[in-house]
Parts: structure tokens; C-alpha cells; sequence
């Protein structure tokens, strides 16, 4: 198999976790638009007649249309992508879809009601109201919609779920990495942009007694107003919380005790209420809460939090800078290495044990390479030499919390081409993916070929990458 084909085939393997709202959420937004789109346009398309069936499922050629439609419309440049590769593509959600329900595989109803919820609730705030919503959709009642939403993530999960326990198994040894980098030629081996590994120490200014005390005073005012005064408590999270992830929802986050998510004091918290009870003030890393349980549904929590993070004086910044300042003096001055700084004084729980070394959220590794590093931490890292200790950096996050850190360029990595020793944990995922590849290209053929499979005549001629077209 040609390496370069390779590369590209494992770039597009990607599969994702049913439990992960975003991606589904970014589907679902997807196909609507797409529903928008086609309707516009839909006096120039061909909107009946049946493509192709797999299985239990009807693609229509209308579906093939409104594929190729969502992608023009995000500016995606069709002039090499042919309806026969987009019915080949639909073709293998179907086959995935179809086969994850032959081997039982369960998905979580309620969890994909709650993404249903969580999606129109998303749509509201943009638009302004359900029955704007409904027009822009082209939907002639919420019932239907949520119908269709529901639908949409039940496919998607369905097809997640049986890709994922194709290759779940699927483990690769030294031996075979070390032989899959030794049939690259050496002129096809990948390059590697420049990498740096780096570490940090944070210090965050100590909120003072008093500034405390006001957080939780408001709070317990805000509890008072909403349990005797009937107040929302969601629009009381829309007007005060200082949440940026959940303040536009009111607050509303969904809780799940088997994919442990959020912070674990607010879980905790939240785990010990009952349907429709607030808690009293409580703190966490982030801030002070409270917390209401709206529903409980089996492992599944729906809550809505308040936070309120307590002022910063300029005080307390102040001794936060002489602090870090004395750190970074004992440090440069050789009385204590900056690991064995970051486990002592370091207030940033993720990376102070590992003596402050960063972890890439993308890869799991050390490594952050250049071009796709975060711009903040690009723009704080670049000038650094090796082993080099950056001056204190005033840094504030998005719930507008302010703390010091610095810096240091622990190892630096300079583009090259792929090394086996170096780069073997890039190398093992590359060799990884290449057999997840092989493994679902063998499930493909052996499901092909004892599933139901029709495809319009005129679809016959297709070259389809897959044996659809059964002799």
C-alpha cells in the first residue's frame, strides 16, 4: 500500500465517543443546515427516487444531494468529490448502523433526549424563540423536530458505537511498529514540525476572608429569592453566574456517573440532592456554587449550578507577583530546580505533581508542536531559549480569573523527518491507526457481503472504494 494513500486514509479514520455532545452536537447542526439549504434550492434537485438500501436503511437520492450541498455550502470545493463517493459514504454509515443493531448495541436513549434538549435550547438563545426556530428549520411542529433531531443522533451514535467496537481491540506490539516504520520508504517518511516540551508554575492571588464572605451572602440571597420568592433559577444563572459554559443555557449542565465529567466537588454536591432542591453555597477550584437537580434519570443528572468567583483585589495580585518573583529568583540563582519548585509552591493542580510539565490536550503527550500550539502559549513560549525562565506572565482565563506563571522550554525538538527512536509514540499511533484501518476494511468486506444490499440501477456503475455491487 502506498504510504502517502496510507497517511491520508488514517487522517480520515477518526472515530468519535458516543458521550462527546460537542461532535454530535456539530452533526446535528450539520445535517439541519443542510435541510435549510436543500430547501432553498430544492426546485432545481431531484428530490425522489431511492439510491441505494443497506440493510433496514432507505438512502434516497435526495440524501446524496443535500450531502454534496452541505459541503459547497461550508465552502468546501466539490470539483473532485462525485456522487458516487458520497453514496459510497452514506452507504457505510448505513452498513454501520444496521450491523450495531443486528449485534444489539444499545444507545442511551435518554442521553440522546438530553441532547435533543440541549440543541433547541442552544437554537432558542440564537434565534430568540422556539417558533423562530421551527420557521428557520422549515419544521411544521416541535414534536416532529425533536423526532428528527432524535433520529439524527440515534443513527450517529449507532454507527459510533459499532466502529468503535471494531477496533477497540485492536492493539499493536513493538515488533509490528518497528516493522510498519521499516516498510516506509525513506523518502516517504513523514516530517515532523518542531516541538517544544515545556513547564510551569502558577501562582494565584489569595482571595481575602471578606471577599469571600460576599460571594456566599450573594448566593444565599440569590437561594432565597428563587425558593421563597418563586424567581427562575435559570434566569438567575443567565443574569449572575460567571460560568461562560452554561450561563447562556442557565446554568444547565447534564451530569453522567458513569463518564465522570466537571468538576468532582460539584458532583459530589450534586449527587447528594433530590429533584428540585438547591444546595447551600459551596466551593470549588473555579469559584462558589449552588446547585439545583431539575431531573434525575437513572446514571443521568440534569442540574443547573450558579458560580460566582470572588474578587481579586489588586492587593492580593501584588502578593501573588512578590511571590512568583522570590520562585523564579531561587530558580535562576540555582538554590532549587524548577521541578522541584512547581511540586512545592505551584497552585495549578494538573501539572504540579509532574513538577510542572505541561500536557498537550490534543496528543496526551509532552509535546506541543509549533504550528498548532495554543497562540497564548505560543506567543509566551516562542522567544525562550532552552532551559530558558520566562519573567512572570499575568495571565487571565475565561471566567476572567487571574493568575502568574512562568515558563520554561524544557526540551526543544527542531523539524525533521521521522525518527524511530524520537518520535515512537507518534510512529506507534501511526502503526495503530493503520491496523484499526485494516481491521475495519475487513469487517467491511465480510458485512458487505451477508447484508441486504440494493443499489439503484443507475448507481451501478459507480467505482465504489468498497465491493457494493454484488455479482
Amino acid at each position: 500500500m502506498n504510504y502517502t494513500s496510507t497517511l491520508f486514509k488514517l487522517k480520515n479514520l477518526k472515530f468519535m465517543s458516543s458521550n462527546n455532545f460537542n461532535i454530535v452536537f456539530s452533526v446535528i447542526i450539520c445535517l439541519l443546515c443542510q435541510s435549510v439549504f436543500y430547501a432553498q434550492v430544492s426546485k432545481s434537485i431531484k428530490i425522489d427516487g431511492v439510491a441505494a438500501v443497506v440493510g433496514d436503511y432507505v438512502i434516497l437520492e435526495s440524501d446524496v444531494d443535500k450531502t454534496l450541498i452541505d459541503l459547497q455550502s461550508q465552502g468546501v470545493s466539490t470539483e473532485n468529490i462525485g456522487r458516487c463517493s458520497l453514496l459510497g459514504k452514506l452507504m457505510e454509515d448505513k452498513l454501520y448502523a444496521h450491523h450495531a443493531e443486528q449485534d444489539s448495541l444499545e444507545v442511551d436513549n435518554g442521553q440522546i433526549y438530553s441532547y435533543v434538549d440541549r440543541t433547541i435550547e442552544y437554537f432558542v438563545d440564537q434565534l430568540g424563540s422556539l417558533e423562530k426556530v421551527l420557521d428557520f428549520y422549515k419544521k411544521s411542529d416541535e414534536q416532529s423536530f425533536r423526532t428528527e433531531l432524535f433520529e439524527i443522533n440515534k443513527l450517529n451514535q449507532l454507527s459510533q458505537k459499532m466502529q468503535s467496537q471494531i477496533v477497540d481491540e485492536v492493539e499493536i506490539t513493538p515488533e509490528e511498529v518497528r516493522q510498519f516504520f521499516n516498510s516506509i520508504p525513506k523518502y516517504e517518511r513523514p516530517v515532523f514540525g518542531a516541538e517544544l516540551e515545556l513547564a510551569q508554575i502558577v501562582i494565584k492571588p489569595q482571595v481575602s476572608e471578606v471577599d469571600e464572605n460576599k460571594v456566599v451572602k450573594r448566593l444565599e440571597t440569590i437561594k432565597y429569592d428563587i425558593e421563597f420568592n418563586g424567581s427562575s433559577f435559570a434566569t438567575k444563572a443567565i443574569l449572575y453566574s460567571q460560568d461562560p459554559g452554561s450561563r447562556s443555557t442557565g446554568g444547565k449542565y447534564t451530569l453522567n456517573r458513569n463518564r465522570p465529567r466537571y468538576d468532582k466537588d460539584l458532583r459530589d454536591v450534586a449527587y447528594r440532592l433530590r429533584e428540585g432542591e438547591i444546595s447551600d453555597p459551596f466551593r470549588t477550584q473555579f469559584g462558589w456554587h449552588i446547585v439545583k437537580v431539575e431531573k434525575i434519570r437513572g446514571q443521568e443528572v440534569d442540574i443547573r449550578h450558579i458560580l460566582l468567583i470572588p474578587e481579586i483585589t489588586n492587593q492580593a495580585l501584588m502578593e501573588a507577583k512578590r511571590k512568583i518573583d522570590i520562585v523564579r529568583k531561587r530558580i535562576v540563582d540555582g538554590e532549587i530546580t524548577f521541578e522541584e519548585a512547581a511540586k512545592s509552591v505551584s497552585d495549578e493542580i494538573e501539572t504540579r505533581n509532574n513538577g510542572g510539565v505541561l500536557i498537550n490536550p490534543t496528543t496526551g503527550d509532552t509535546r506541543f508542536e509549533l504550528t498548532k500550539m495554543d497562540p497564548v502559549l505560543y506567543g509566551q513560549a516562542q522567544r525562550l531559549r532552552d532551559g530558558e525562565i520566562s519573567a512572570p506572565l499575568l495571565e487571565k482565563d475565561e471566567r476572567g480569573i487571574q493568575k502568574y506563571k512562568i515558563i520554561k522550554v524544557s526540551n526543544r525538538f527542531d523539524e525533521h523527518i521521522a525518527d524511530y527512536s524520537k518520535d515512537y509514540i507518534k510512529i506507534k499511533e501511526l502503526a495503530l491507526r493503520e491496523k484499526q484501518l485494516k481491521e475495519i476494511q475487513e469487517w467491511m468486506a465480510e458485512k458487505i457481503d451477508e447484508t441486504y444490499i440494493n443499489i439503484n440501477q443507475d448507481n451501478q456503475n459507480c467505482n465504489f472504494t468498497n465491493k457494493w455491487v454484488k455479482n
